[in-house]
């Protein structure tokens, strides 16, 4: 099974669109997991049209209509993985050993907010996992976003991708 995994896409305030190879990803994923700060409902719609299954939480910068339609928190189990999708998980400091306490039921916890790659292992073997953003950058060198497969009852491939910077036009 290929998860894409994405968050803080922040449209269309940050970006007017996806990047392209983020879009042939969906295509290519048998499901789209997304942690929250879409800002406008417009790729949420587009999202449930275009990949095959989307697993997607509402983040601090979506209102009222996204929080309408998505959980603060989602769960899943894909090919006897458990996942959580949450936007905030808050500071670095300490995240794996909060992470473990709140999430006990979860192999692999999917954040975002931070815009910061993360992949780590708590104590427990709860795996965290964070794609950054594919549309803001912030203070990172490049845009990202993450790709994995679920395979036999576990979760493999954890790949953090880069993004060429964007042209202006």
């Amino acid at each position: 099974m290929r998860v894409l995994i994405i968050a803080d896409t922040h449209l269309p305030k940050r970006a007017r669109a996806l990047p392209d190879e983020v879009w042939r990803r969906v295509d290519e994923a048998d499901v789209v997991l997304h942690a929250g700060d879409w800002v406008s409902a417009v790729l949420l719609d587009e999202l449930e049209t275009r990949a095959a299954r989307l697993i997607g939480v509402y983040g601090n910068n979506d209102g009222a209509e996204l929080r309408a339609r998505l959980p603060e928190v989602a769960r899943a189990d894909l090919g006897g993985v458990r996942f959580a999708v949450v936007h905030e998980t808050g500071a670095a400091k300490g995240r794996e050993q909060r992470c473990a306490r709140d999430f006990p039921d979860a192999d692999v916890l999917v954040f975002g907010h931070s815009h910061i790659p993360w992949d780590s292992t708590a104590s427990t073997g709860l795996r965290l996992l964070n794609p950054g953003s594919p549309t803001d950058r912030r203070r990172q060198p490049f845009c990202t976003y993450q790709t994995a497969r679920v395979e036999n009852g576990a979760l493999v491939d954890v790949e953090l991708h880069t993004l060429p910077p964007r042209t202006r036009p």
